[in-house]
């Protein structure tokens, strides 16, 4: 232990002395300051020389030689073709490896792997296998900081491409779709934690300039990572169909039904995809019911009873299965799949537990985009004229454009609603005739409330 401790002395006052010998040449001095203010103004073609000398004589002198680095060096493989450009692209992966050797702390095994792959494949330098292996490999060994979109994408889909070959099974493209789409929720989650804290200033314009960037920074980020989840649900397409999934938990069910991991995702999978009308999702339903009666159990158990026409059951283990349920998400996910049963026999009931969903965590779009929608399918029953019948559009639109501002991940499919039920409204000629500019519409119906009529 003694001799080991000595050595690592050793080693630590070497790298201290390699860096601090470097730090004493001017010449890399200089050049890195020439790079720096190059790059700075992205004139990467006059970075890349003294660059160059800086990376290769003195690499530790400064992150920069890395940060910089990529972007000079992604500039050239832009700029450059065949042979040239091969040889940038092996000094960018070979610059991508080099950096955690020189600052290990600022670079995580998870993103160097998302670097690479990503270079890799947009050059077509990397088979699916190839790919796989590398991002497998950084996901389970640092899935902390495996968060980039691209990467998770790129991990998922050299999968099923390699399941299409028939050279992965099935249930492994499920085990990593759901190891994916956990880790895309959990990073969206932490954004939309920081747009609804600004969201109220926002509201009030009482927003800082640099939280206004902030708030456009995080928008982004949650945009991106709802893009690539729907990239990923579309590679995933029919593998995930009621044909596939029924046989292939049929055949596992007997080895893993005490595998609580297991059927509770195959469970999870069948209740997203609708398969609730075959015998094995009662089943599973029934094993995770013994393993562990959570929270969803009783969301499937209240299925089922919808299904068998119990409606007043169904609700009671719906309540019971919000009751269960500590965690602000979690729960607001349950309520807001409580919601999406209830509306097959009771719209006020589905908005309801909807409602129920927003009040227990904010962020979450999917209920008022649900609530949007309810309302606008009762569009023929809240109104005894036309003009009245059209104005809850008005009323949907707001609440599409809200799921929008509360979960960005959703702006694509929360805009287009909104846009839908907007054009669906009364337009400024049917406002101009009618003389309602600027007056209220009330709804009589279920929906309640009102709508203020635009003014011209």
């Amino acid at each position: 232990m003694k001799k080991d401790f000595y050595l690592m002395i050793i080693a630590v006052f070497g790298a201290f002395g390699m860096v601090f010998g470097q730090a004493q040449n001017p010449e890399c001095m200089t050049n890195l300051s020439i790079y720096a203010e190059h790059a700075k103004v992205k004139n990467y073609e006059a970075a890349y020389t003294p660059w160059k000398m800086v990376y290769e004589n003195c690499p530790g002198i400064n992150k920069a030689n890395f940060s910089y680095g990529e972007r000079i060096l992604d500039y050239k493989i832009e700029n450059s073709t065949g042979a040239e450009k091969e040889g940038y692209i092996q000094d960018l992966l070979a610059l991508y490896d080099k950096s955690t050797e020189y600052f290990p702390k600022n670079y995580s095994p998870a993103e160097i792997a998302s670097d690479k792959a990503s270079l890799l494949y947009d050059n077509k330098k990397a088979t699916d296998t190839e790919l796989y292996a590398m991002l497998s490999d950084a996901f389970k060994k640092d899935r902390e900081n495996f968060d980039n979109p691209k990467a998770l994408y790129l991990y998922f889909s050299s999968l099923v491409n390699l399941h299409n070959a028939g050279k992965q099974e099935l249930q492994e493209v499920f085990n990593v779709y759901d190891d994916v789409t956990e880790k895309i929720e959990e990073e969206n989650e932490k954004y939309l934690a920081q747009i609804n804290r600004l969201l109220p200033k926002d509201s009030l314009g009482t927003l800082t300039s640099k939280e206004k960037q902030q708030l456009r920074a995080y928008n982004s980020y949650s945009e991106n990572y709802g893009k690539i989840s729907g990239s990923i649900d579309s590679k995933l397409g029919s593998l995930a169909d009621c044909d596939n999934l029924i046989p292939l938990y049929e055949k596992n069910f007997a080895e893993k039904k005490d595998d609580i991991t297991w059927v509770k995702r195959a469970v999870g999978r069948m209740f997203s995809k609708e398969c609730t009308d075959d015998p094995l999702f009662r089943k599973l339903f029934e094993a995770q019911l013994a393993l562990e009666p959570s929270a969803s159990a009783y969301l499937y158990g209240g299925t089922l009873k919808a299904k068998d026409g119990d409606n007043q059951g169904a609700i009671a283990d719906f309540d019971k299965a919000a009751g269960l349920e500590t965690n602000a998400k979690k729960k607001s996910d349950i309520l807001y799949k409580a919601a999406t049963i209830a509306r097959k026999f009771s719209k006020s009931q589905a908005r309801s537990y909807a409602q129920k969903a927003i009040n227990a965590y904010g962020a979450n779009g999917k209920a008022y985009l649900l609530i949007a929608n309810l309302y606008a399918s009762s569009a023929n029953d809240c109104g005894s004229t036309t003009f009245e019948k059209r104005a809850i559009y008005w009323k949907a639109a707001d609440l599409a454009r809200q799921a929008a501002r509360v979960d960005p991940s959703l702006s694509s499919t929360a805009k287009q609603a909104a846009a839908s039920y907007s054009a669906k409204a009364p337009s400024k000629t049917d406002i101009f005739q009618s003389g309602m500019a600027g007056k209220t519409v009330s709804f009589s119906c279920w929906v309640g409330g009102s709508v203020k009529v635009p003014n011209l």
